[in-house]
């Protein structure tokens, strides 16, 4: 049998097997035991550990944690001595070990079963309601306000993301930011910092962060990387260092600056006496040594250095790619203009939930059955009905098993566009059907390729339509578009040629 399967069948079987790894991991996720990190109080003896977001806990104290009910019964009968007891937490990543009297200060959750992303209407997630800081603003302000802040937290990579004006009976203003899967501390760190960045020397500040003096940021890998990892008292620190272009007059206040400074003659160079300093909030960051050759030079182009720390070299690494991130996207999108207070911070309950999801796989599974039971009644073809509800299941796995592979948030208007991916489909299918039984006078092969001909028209006019949609509605329309699209095209380049094929071997 494995043999008469052609080269299109075997490659829809492939993709789908690929899929359903990216979909569920290797092993598969939903068979995995413990509770994972959500996040980890700032401060305390787990993040001193190095305790990270993500890591999942298999047990504490030798007892073996399968689920948030087992990981609270334990916490549950701690700490009766009320002293400080010893608590031993393994990760599948390492051990940790800690004295308290209290429950760890981090956050947990039940592991996903999927590895799929799920947008704010489905997973839920966080709402802040903003206001700036003793003033009240106008109405153009607070657009300046939420452009500046979107900005920044999409160059922080959150994908389901929304930014909006909102304003109460009186008239005061405030800015709405919800975020898919961040809890309440997640929101309140991303928002609660204004993120000014200021280099000075001597204390007199010489260029900001934002577009007025920074005129480009160095991301790739020629002009950002981390540059070294090596032991300290506490761990490891990793040093990373990035380019930096200043606008003109930037560059001008620097060698204004530089000009009546001395050098300094070490053993490791001829530097100047003062140093290049990088605040944060007006706090240190970091102090770079001044090269003799930029004494009183007119120069866009900098270097901007900094480091991360953590108790393995792996955390430090990512601890320094966070950092620089961090400094990047401040320096590109500049300090927020006015300080922020936060009104109200709260959890977002899923609109939908589990239960929605739950819903739709079965209402799509019997809309299936039944098209394949009128496929059957219609044309008496068994194999064809059963290959056409295959074909179909195939689709929806593919495109949940790329939408994992690309971490697409899958929101309501997602699953809409995979609905009508099913429904175009059938249609498609349907025609190869007909065709198939059509003009006994030409061969199968025509008979096919004439179908073709009238799928692959609808494809490119559906694409066509679609594309507008990626930019509709302030990009509302957005997971509709990009998973419609993404749908037709595993449809027309996979699904239906291999469909055609079982077709053939149906008609032999």
């Amino acid at each position: 049998m494995a043999k008469k399967l052609t080269f299109k069948i075997w490659l829809l079987v492939i993709l789908v097997v690929l899929s359903l790894i990216s979909i569920f991991g290797i092993p598969p996720s939903f068979s995995e035991k413990g509770v994972l990190v959500t996040s980890v109080e700032q401060g305390s003896q787990a993040a001193s550990q190095g305790m990270i977001a993500g890591e999942i806990i298999k047990s504490i104290n030798g007892n073996t944690i399968k689920d948030i009910d087992s990981y609270l019964n334990f916490f549950d009968n701690a700490f009766s001595s009320g002293e400080d007891e010893k608590i031993i937490i393994k990760t599948k990543a390492r051990e940790y070990i800690l004295y308290t009297d209290t429950i760890p200060e981090i956050s947990v959750a039940e592991i996903p079963s999927t590895r799929l992303k799920l947008g704010l209407d489905l997973a839920g997630g966080a709402r802040a309601l903003i206001k700036a800081e003793n003033k009240t603003l106008t109405q153009s302000e607070l657009g300046d306000l939420i452009d500046i802040t979107s900005n920044r937290l999409n160059e922080f990579g959150l994908t389901d993301l929304k930014v909006v004006p909102v304003s109460d009976l009186s008239g005061n203003r405030f800015m709405l930011i919800e975020i898919a899967g961040a809890t309440p501390k997640d929101l309140k760190k991303l928002v609660s910092e204004q993120g000014k960045f200021e280099a000075k020397i001597a204390n007199v500040t010489v260029f900001e962060g934002g577009n007025r003096d920074i005129a480009s940021v160095g991301r790739d890998a020629q002009n950002a990387r981390i540059e070294s990892c090596n032991p300290s008292k506490d761990g490891y620190v990793c040093r990373f260092s990035f380019t930096v272009t200043l606008s003109g007059d930037a560059a001008k206040r620097h060698a204004d600056m530089t000009a009546g400074l001395a050098v300094n003659k070490t053993a490791q160079g001829n530097y100047l006496n003062e140093t290049l300093d990088l605040f944060l909030d007006d706090k240190p960051v970091d102090s770079l040594l001044i090269g003799e050759g930029l004494k009183g030079r007119v120069t866009t182009q900098i270097s901007i250095s900094g480091s991360g720390s953590g108790a393995t070299k792996e955390d430090a690494y990512e601890d320094a790619q966070a950092s620089m991130k961090q400094l990047q996207t401040i320096l590109i999108t500049g300090s927020l203009p006015y300080k922020l207070e936060i009104v109200k911070l709260d959890t977002i309950s899923p609109t939908l939930g589990q239960s929605f999801i739950k819903f739709i796989l079965l209402a799509g599974l019997a809309a299936l059955l039944a098209v394949a039971l009128v496929i059957f009644v219609r044309y008496r073809r068994f194999k064809a009905s059963m290959a056409m509800l295959l074909t179909s299941v195939s689709e929806v796995i593919i495109i949940l098993g790329i939408a994992s592979l690309i971490s697409w948030n899958l929101d309501l208007p997602s699953i809409a566009g995979i609905l009508a991916t099913i429904g175009t489909g059938i249609d498609d299918l349907i025609v190869l059907i007909d065709e198939s039984k059509g003009n006994l006078f030409i061969s199968l092969k025509q008979r096919l390729k004439r179908a073709f001909a009238i799928i692959m028209g609808a494809y490119f006019t559906s694409l066509v339509s679609l594309l507008p949609l990626l930019w509709a509605g302030a990009g509302l329309l957005k997971g509709f578009a990009i998973t419609t699209i993404i749908g037709i095209s595993v449809g027309v380049l996979i699904t239906r040629p291999a469909f055609a094929d079982m077709i053939k071997k149906g008609s032999n």
